[in-house]
């Protein structure tokens, strides 16, 4: 998940913008829907996420935290669960693309340095376990992690692993079920649920690891 600039207080009106405002959008038959405020609003979401939890999150505070008015906040989603829903999956797809480098190795490398930099940013670090706990009692927020983050992610580790097979650094018949869970599990579960710390080399080491694996 990408940081998020700390919001500064917004008005959303319909005056056209000027050369330095970002371009504004209608939405069909309503009013016109500043980026700029729009901008805000999502990083305070963020921030209050972070800080209190889904449970606890108010979209008064959400835009008490943002500099715009609670109406500001129903002019965009019409309730909580749909705001966190679609701001969780514009990050999520920013979030899912990983590198092809040319080498198994490398792109192996290159998807847990990305991951671990997102599970340590401090928002994402106490966003993720919450969001995951909620989606327990929550089945609507459950489905949009699984169909905006878990699915997407998923996807383009397979890419990764295709890649691998299609040069020839991997068997074709590699269990792929099983070396995605293998390549996303040992991290998350360092860095996200037990939130130990990591050698320089760790990386290095369980890239290694998880490449032993797959050839297994």
């Amino acid at each position: 998940m990408p940081s998020t600039p700390a919001p500064r207080p917004a008005s959303d009106t319909s005056a056209a913008p000027d050369a330095a405002t970002p371009p504004a959008r209608r939405t069909p038959g309503g009013p016109v829907l500043q980026d700029s405020v729009t901008e805000a609003i999502a990083a305070a979401f963020f921030e209050e996420l972070a800080a209190v939890g889904y449970a606890r999150l108010s979209l008064e505070t959400v835009a008490k935290r943002a500099g715009a008015g609670k109406a500001a906040i129903y002019r965009r989603w019409p309730s909580k669960l749909d705001m966190t829903v679609a701001l969780i999956r514009a990050v999520a797809v920013d979030a899912s693309e990983i590198k092809d480098t040319g080498t198994l190795r490398g792109d192996v490398l290159a998807f847990l340095a990305a991951t671990a930099d997102a599970l340590r940013h401090p928002l994402p670090a106490k966003i993720i376990p919450d969001l995951l706990a909620e989606a327990v009692r929550t089945p609507e927020l459950a489905q949009v992690l699984l169909t905006a983050v878990r699915d997407p992610r998923r996807s383009k580790a397979t890419d990764l692993l295709e890649r691998a097979v299609d040069r020839g650094e991997l068997p074709a018949d590699l269990d792929r079920e099983l070396a995605l869970d293998l390549l996303a599990g040992p991290l998350y579960w360092r860095l996200a649920v037990v939130h130990t710390a990591t050698a320089p080399d760790y990386l290095d080491r369980l890239t290694d690891k998880l490449l032993a694996a797959f050839a297994a």
